[in-house]
């Protein structure tokens, strides 16, 4: 559905350019976004190899299993269907530390991760289940305890003082989350969006009962 979105608005967009006379414009405009992209996904790629590998390091020198350990109450109440030693959880927590530091660019490749470890493990691959739901929210709708990419845009747009939102974003981000896990909870306790956490054997061994 989304790829027949994105064809008609390139249709349409050519077809008014050329009914305006700026179709020159439209292709412009086409090639500058296209630079643009490229530039975009080489400049994320030294931000997620650096991130990458500091998660890599966090995990073999035993830093993931003592934060797990120190949050573990939060993130049984938060994800019950996931258990405490799960790889996703140590992805998940360095996916939200880092958008509570405004490093959006590092927490992508984290959040992408955290996200494939609950796939593998989801019984229905179709669905995202309940705490891929809530992951999704968190990370939406994260608390931002320093805004550095909307500081530094302020302070090169020429702001008087850049670090005046800080205060204000955090009580947004704040009501954001209390908001997103909410609902997130409200709506994961209604029959249709139930969902529980099957470990990957024991998927294989529902998927071959199911077969046979």
């Amino acid at each position: 559905m989304l790829n027949y979105f994105w064809l008609a608005l390139i249709v349409l967009s050519i077809i008014f350019g050329a009914i305006n006379g700026k179709i020159t414009d439209v292709t412009n405009a086409a090639i500058k976004s296209a630079e643009t992209a490229v530039e975009l996904a080489l400049g994320l790629i030294g931000v997620m190899a650096l991130w990458l590998g500091l998660m890599n390091i966090a995990e073999k020198s035993g830093i993931i299993r003592l934060l797990a350990k120190l949050v573990k109450p939060l993130t049984r109440w938060l994800f019950p269907d996931v258990p405490a030693d799960h790889p996703a959880i140590g992805s998940m927590l360095m996916n939200i530390f880092a958008n509570w530091l405004g490093l959006a660019n590092a927490a992508t490749p984290l959040g992408l991760k955290a996200m494939q470890e609950l796939q593998a493990a989801n019984p229905r691959k179709d669905t995202a289940s309940n705490a891929m739901v809530l992951f999704l929210a968190l990370n939406t709708a994260t608390i931002c305890l320093i805004p550095a990419t909307m500081i530094a845009i302020r302070a090169s747009s020429g702001a008087e003082n850049p670090t005046e939102i800080i205060a204000p974003t955090i009580l947004a981000s704040v009501c954001a989350t209390i908001v997103a896990v909410t609902t997130a909870k409200i709506l994961s306790k209604l029959p249709v969006f139930k969902k529980q956490w099957l470990p990957p054997e024991s998927n294989k061994k529902n998927i071959s009962g199911e077969q046979s």
